[in-house]
């Protein structure tokens, strides 16, 4: 096959001897997930390098300068377009490379477009650049045209279209263009190259099976180039990949056609570690300042709620929510012992979240502490129905039916939620402990609530903005680190709170997000109503603890 029309391509011999002070990369050895029928062409692989260290950096310091490949990069590199099966055509058609943020993703995924368009002797190359949303999909595209603009041998031969997010490469009528998981409809595309910038954000797997699934079949050697940081939700078409990758790297499966390349902390791993940090990110030192990676930590140690962040970001650890909220360490030093039985009699607060007919319905009780040695002690308690939970255990992976067993949930007959049995249950704990006042979500309570009314509670109906939530959201972080709460250590709660996702506006406030968090968090809101509630009302002195101190903020 032929490699390309050199009179286009760039010129790179010299170049590359000036640049590295030798022919090729010193180090470099074949992939271990070559085909033992499968060689590398060195000739084929000098190319690609060439070709790409001759287009300049886009932004900052580097603005102009040739693209001299980093080691890590100059490995993908000649794996992929070195790596070539006996026809000469690629071994690898899929390439996922997983890697934290600012380590040159948006460079190297633009070089390889460009290269796929005016570099690969494909006529009529169709490449697409893919994201989430369009603007994410432009960032690359975005590095690719100031590129273009930087070589006075593309600028002659490529036409760039802004409006349209389309570079057209003429001597091989070939086209870069911009799609999105926006668009409707993105059948009938004939696809020489893909590259997908973050995968993990997408928030469907329908691009991804439109781009990648027969459409290269008319191609000799499509490339799918996945490049991404680490996500947050593991039902993900990216986890899936991701995955794969770590299967194939394990060597657990095998797929000669895919190219896996993941940087990052292992689970084990000391986050805090500037050995930990190097490991994650090859451009450390590079394309990375350490003191830049430094503050980060220093933040996110000091402030809980940004150490997910970090850890995706910037180690690029798969983490359960972009924004983790509530440490599992912290919460867990809360699981003081409740005796229920003490607490028979005492004023306390009620949080109600139901459900959707077959979902879970949580009720928390908060007690106020009634001297300075008391907690804010908090008992929970969950409903399912009873027909669902086989189904919930296969379904999530979540052990519903041991909590059952275990007392920690109540099943309802049938196979959607009985509402009048925990209108009775309810009824019930009222007799137990003086329930001074139950907090709901109006949304879909309005039966149950106007049956707690006819029972003799207060019923106080609960906004979900900003406005009512950001209170007491920061007080039960604010008790949680100071050890002022008791929880009993109660799973389904403790597996609610790990699974919060915290949404902040401007002003700094936050809540909650149910869209957001991948899991139940059903436990935590009702904990949260009824913590407020309780802040306000208190127990034997009746003032707000908000009135007393003020809020903290963080």
């Amino acid at each position: 096959m032929k490699q390309s029309d050199n009179r286009h391509a760039p010129s790179g011999n010299n170049y590359r001897k000036e640049i590295h002070g030798g022919d090729a990369m010193a180090k470099y050895k074949p992939t271990k997930f070559k085909l033992k029928t499968s060689r590398y062409d060195k000739e084929k692989a000098d190319f690609a390098v060439e070709f790409i260290e001759n287009l300049c950096h886009t932004k900052g310091i580097w603005y102009g300068k040739k693209f001299k490949l980093l080691d890590w990069q100059e490995q993908i590199i000649r794996d992929i377009f070195g790596t070539v099966k006996p026809d000469g055509y690629r071994q690898f058609n899929f390439a996922y490379v997983e890697i934290p943020k600012k380590n040159g993703k948006s460079e190297i995924a633009a070089a390889i477009a460009l290269l796929l368009l005016c570099g690969d002797g494909e006529q009529g190359a169709e490449i697409y650049g893919c994201a989430s949303d369009r603007a994410q999909a432009a960032i690359v595209f975005d590095v690719a045209k100031e590129m273009v603009k930087l070589s006075p041998a593309l600028r002659k031969r490529c036409i760039i279209s802004e409006s349209k997010k389309r570079i057209t490469y003429k001597p091989t009528n070939s086209f870069y263009q911009v799609v999105s998981s926006e668009v409707a409809s993105k059948h009938g595309y004939n696809v020489h190259g893909v590259v997908f910038d973050e995968l993990h954000a997408q928030p469907n797997r329908k691009l991804y099976d439109v781009m990648t699934k027969g459409s290269g079949d008319a191609r000799m050697q499509p490339l799918f180039f996945l490049i991404t940081t680490a996500g947050d939700n593991t039902n993900s078409i990216c986890y899936e990949v991701h995955q794969k990758a770590k299967d194939i790297i394990a060597g657990r499966k095998i797929d000669p056609t895919f190219y896996p390349v993941i940087y990052g902390a292992d689970e084990s791993d000391d986050w805090s570690d500037p050995k930990v940090w190097a490991k994650a990110n090859p451009s450390l030192g590079k394309t990375i300042n350490i003191d830049k990676v430094r503050a980060a930590y220093e933040s996110a140690r000091q402030q809980p709620s940004e150490e997910n962040s970090f850890r995706q970001l910037r180690l690029n650890q798969w983490v359960k929510q972009a924004v983790r909220w509530m440490p599992m360490e912290i919460w867990d030093k809360c699981a003081f012992a409740i005796d229920c039985k003490n607490l028979e009699g005492r004023a306390c607060y009620g949080g109600l979240d139901i459900s959707t007919t077959t979902d879970l319905t949580s009720f928390v009780l908060v007690f106020p502490p009634e001297d300075e040695d008391d907690k804010y002690q908090i008992l929970p308690f969950f409903w399912v129905p009873e027909e669902t939970l086989d189904l919930r255990v296969r379904r999530d992976h979540v052990p519903y039916d041991l909590w059952a067993r275990q007392g920690f949930l109540q099943v309802t007959e049938g196979n959607v939620i009985h509402y009048e049995y925990i209108e009775n249950f309810i009824d019930e704990l009222g007799k137990k402990y003086n329930i001074r006042e139950i907090a709901f979500d109006r949304w879909g309570a309005e039966h149950v609530v106007q049956n707690l009314d006819k029972l003799g509670f207060t019923v106080v109906r609960f906004g979900q903005g900003y406005k009512d939530m950001s209170p007491p959201t920061k007080e039960l972080m604010n008790l949680a680190l100071s050890r002022q709460l008791a929880h009993g250590g109660h799973p389904i709660l403790r597996w609610n709170m790990d699974n919060i996702y915290i949404r902040k506006d401007p002003a700094g406030n936050i809540k909650p997000d149910k869209e957001k968090s991948t899991e139940k968090i059903d436990g935590a809101v009702a904990t949260v109503m009824a913590l407020d509630r309780a802040l306000k009302g208190g127990g034997v002195v009746e003032k707000s603890v908000y009135d007393e101190r003020g809020l903290i903020t963080f």
